[in-house]
This record gives structure tokens, C-alpha cells and sequence, in this order.
């Protein structure tokens, strides 16, 4: 392993021996169905991977970002889908270790092997934290919620969705305008999920909102964002 610092060198390999050693065929075919055989697994149930990661981080050096992005693409470049979860994992786990520079980083980890599963965690806890930390890189996000490539717009729509009172109440609404007629499910259901976690804080403001715009968003986006108001 050449090509990748000392520090994911050692994570990969104990990745790979843990997940050869719990690696189940059967339900690998099941959890490949689930998200469409767009990829491969290892056949890992969630408890499992959660047991093998925390073994794989103990005892390390916090890792710089060099470590970080070369993590990343290597687990991004593995064929089996737990190794992108872990990346996800590993990379919340050490957000604050990252620094702004890392951003395009994740953009291509967004944009690369791109659905839910990765981009989720990705958006909400990596990206969103690294926007909490070093604010400066809320001009990303209104690049990217212009953007041409759907899980981006996603991502900018969703990286506050735990910023609770501290969520940018006009750029949230404004990306949800933005986008309110998106063609794309995944579009228009981040727009209602981030509107529904938002009224946890501020219902009147959703529900003002919601009323306010309710003939340009989808019914999907006005469903899921009223589900609790």
C-alpha cells in the first residue's frame, strides 16, 4: 500500500482481515438488492461494522488530513460498500482534524460511487461540521446548491440539518426555494427532511414557510416537511 500514508495503510489492512473474517455471501446478495446491485458487498449487518470499525480506530494517532483524504479515496476505491461506510465514519469521527481545505475532498467522495447511503452521513455530520467549524465554507455550500450535480444540491440542503438554533434560517429556506421544483425524488425529499428537522426548532417559521411556498414545492417536499406541524 504505496500509495497511501502509514497511518490508512494500517486501517485498510485491518479492515480488510476483520471484514474476510466476518464477510457473509448470503446476506451480501440481499443488502446488493436493496440499493439496486448498484454495489458490491461484503454482506456486513450494521452491528457487525459497527464493532469492526471501533477495533480499526483504537489505538491510532489522530490522523491528519493528508491521512484523511488518503483513507477516503482507498476505501472509495475498494469494490465492497462497507469500506465507503467506514471512510463516512472514520471521516466524522476526525472532522475537526480535516481543516477547510478539505472540502473539495469530500465533494469528490459526494460525487464519486453517489447515493443516499454515503452521501447522507457525509452531508449531515461530515460536511455540515466541517461548514459549523470553519464558517467561511458557507460559500461552498450556495455554490453547491446551484450546482448541476443532484447529490451536491442534496448535500448543500441538508449540511445543517442538526445546526438545531444555530441552522442559517434564510439560506435553508432559500436553498429550499431554489430547488423547489427539482425534478429528482432525492431533491425534492432532502428539501421536506430538512424542513421537518428544522421545525423541531422553529414550527412556526416551517409552517410560515410551507404556506408561503406550498404552490412552487413538490407535494413530497410539503408532506414530508408537515409530517409533525
Amino acid at each position: 500500500m504505496s500509495d497511501v500514508t502509514d497511518l490508512a495503510s494500517t486501517l485498510l489492512a485491518r479492515l480488510d482481515n476483520d471484514f474476510a473474517a466476518e464477510r457473509d455471501p448470503v446476506r451480501a446478495v440481499a443488502m446488493a438488492a436493496y440499493m439496486r446491485d448498484q454495489f458490491d458487498f461484503a454482506g456486513l449487518p450494521a452491528p457487525t461494522l459497527r464493532a469492526i470499525e471501533r477495533s480499526a480506530f483504537r489505538g491510532l494517532p489522530r490522523p491528519s488530513p493528508e491521512d484523511l483524504r488518503e483513507f477516503g479515496r482507498a476505501c472509495w476505491a475498494r469494490p465492497e460498500r462497507e469500506f465507503q461506510y467506514a471512510a463516512c465514519d472514520y471521516l466524522r469521527k476526525h472532522v475537526s482534524a480535516a481543516g477547510p481545505e478539505f472540502l473539495p475532498v469530500a465533494r469528490e467522495l459526494l460525487v464519486t460511487k453517489s447515493w443516499w447511503d454515503t452521501v447522507d452521513p457525509l452531508a449531515t455530520r461530515f460536511v455540515g461540521d466541517l461548514v459549523r467549524l470553519h464558517p467561511l465554507l458557507a460559500d461552498v455550500m450556495d455554490a453547491w446548491s446551484t450546482d448541476d450535480n443532484m447529490w451536491l444540491i442534496r448535500t448543500a440542503i441538508l449540511h445543517q440539518l442538526h445546526y438545531g438554533p444555530e441552522t442559517d434560517t434564510d439560506r435553508l429556506f432559500s436553498y429550499c426555494t431554489r430547488q423547489a421544483t427539482h425534478p429528482d425524488f432525492f431533491v425534492r425529499k432532502a428539501i421536506g427532511w430538512s424542513l421537518r428537522h428544522y421545525a423541531r426548532t422553529n414550527p412556526a417559521a416551517v409552517r410560515t414557510f410551507v404556506d408561503a411556498n406550498r404552490d412552487r414545492l413538490s407535494p413530497l417536499s410539503v408532506r414530508e416537511a408537515t409530517k409533525h406541524l
